[in-house]
């Protein structure tokens, strides 16, 4: 019995949403051109569209699409380029290479896929633009999406991507998966970028609201899929200190959108579900003894999970990892968290005495939670005074609507 043309069509559909980043991360290998493969892809669909329906549905449909994507793409070469000697013999050896088409089993596919975040990471294109190429060509979002959620306009999003295709392919930069001696400082680039995308959805760095999760919900997304195509354990680590950041959403703002501070959360709003995940994951990863920075970002988000209250939180473990994370990943901002993890095992002064040195050795002076945790510190003090210069100082950095005025009810409180 044939299938209905609607359900066909539903199949093509999920077959889109599922599958044709994977389609086009193929055909951008067979093909060497960004552009070229995502028109070849949207050719392959329009035809499975016409096709499947008297034809009925392909045996390995994902085969035929990239198939059909490579012979249109020759089509169309041949079709545009009649007066060009040299795209002209691409299309002869793109055709040639057809002839004994490789193999598109689930591991060539899973590779294609790996290869596509990895070029789109690659070290050599500007931080901005391996964002909105991985967001654009691995997660499929459109580029009015990026730019709504980066709060950047269109046309420059879209010249950002342009530009990083064009370095791609005037850099000759390989399509291909690093080393086995690369690897490491390779995959520190993909993890940065999946990282920054969820932290510009976790803790939005401007904007009328605290959070935006569609872009931490790509970012997980990534992630799982990066832990599933190389299952290193700092690809672990980072999958674990999403899940467990994520598992605390719903208990982070009031329902006008108002920010709630980890101590304050109603805990009975984490998501336990997400709790497991990653802290199974976390410690999976601390037994291979090959974690690195972002397994013990998530070791010091799992101890706060698992505390059943914010007065029974282990201070010391907490303080015991950043020490150790000072020590893997030296960064002021680390240092300023241990600082604030120190004033809650030691008490406000000792906290306040690492943070005024941070100051003196001229690091965070523009970033507005330095200056908010000095003014809570102080606060805890009973020196108001200098609380309220520190959280005017810190109001006058914070970018995002609830961040400003989370710093002004603490000054009204002062």
């Amino acid at each position: 019995m044939h299938e209905t043309h609607s359900a066909i069509g539903e199949k093509i559909a999920t077959l889109y949403r599922d599958d044709s980043r994977r389609v086009l991360a193929t055909l951008i290998r067979l093909l060497g051109d960004f552009e070229l493969a995502e028109e070849a892809l949207h050719d392959a669909f329009a035809a499975a569209m016409t096709q499947w329906p008297q034809e009925g549905v392909p045996t390995n449909p994902r085969a035929w699409l990239v198939s059909t994507g490579r012979f249109k793409a020759i089509d169309s070469l041949r079709r545009h380029t009649r007066y060009d000697a040299s795209v002209a013999e691409l299309a002869n050896q793109l055709e040639a290479e057809s002839a004994t088409p490789p193999g598109w089993d689930e591991s060539s596919v899973a590779d294609d896929h790996l290869r596509l975040i990895f070029t789109c990471c690659h070290p050599a294109l500007p931080p901005d633009a391996r964002v909105a190429l991985t967001l654009r060509e691995v997660c499929g979002l459109t580029t009015e999406e990026i730019a709504h959620a980066f709060l950047t306009r269109a046309s420059t999003l879209a010249q950002r991507i342009v530009r990083a295709k064009t370095k791609i392919r005037d850099a000759r930069i390989p399509y291909q998966l690093p080393s086995a001696e690369e690897l490491p400082e390779r995959l520190d680039a993909v993890l940065r970028v999946i990282y920054l995308v969820f932290n510009e959805g976790y803790s939005a760095s401007s904007g009328a609201s605290v959070t935006r999760s569609e872009l931490s919900g790509e970012a997980i997304r990534l992630g799982r899929l990066l832990y599933e195509l190389l299952p290193e354990p700092e690809a672990a680590g980072l999958l674990a200190l999403m899940l467990l950041h994520e598992s605390r959403r719903a208990a982070r703002t009031t329902v006008d959108g108002e920010i709630i501070l980890l101590d304050e959360q109603d805990r009975s709003q984490w998501n336990r579900k997400l709790i497991d995940e990653g802290t199974s994951l976390v410690e999976h990863a601390l037994r291979s003894r090959r974690f690195g920075p972002y397994t013990l970002q998530a070791a010091i988000a799992a101890v706060h999970a698992e505390a059943p209250s914010a007065a029974a939180t282990d201070w010391e473990q907490i303080v015991g990892l950043y020490d150790v994370l000072l020590r893997v990943d030296p960064s002021p901002v680390i240092a300023l968290n241990r600082a604030v993890a120190v004033a809650m095992r030691d008490g406000p002064q000792a906290g306040l005495e690492l943070i005024e040195a941070i100051l003196a050795r001229g690091e965070l002076h523009d970033y507005h939670p330095t200056h908010a945790a000095r003014g809570e510190l102080y606060r805890r003090l009973g020196r108001y005074t200098e609380a309220s210069d520190a959280f005017q100082h810190a109001l006058k950095l914070a970018r995002q609507a609830p961040q400003r005025r989370f710093i002004e009810q603490r000054l009204a409180k002062l």
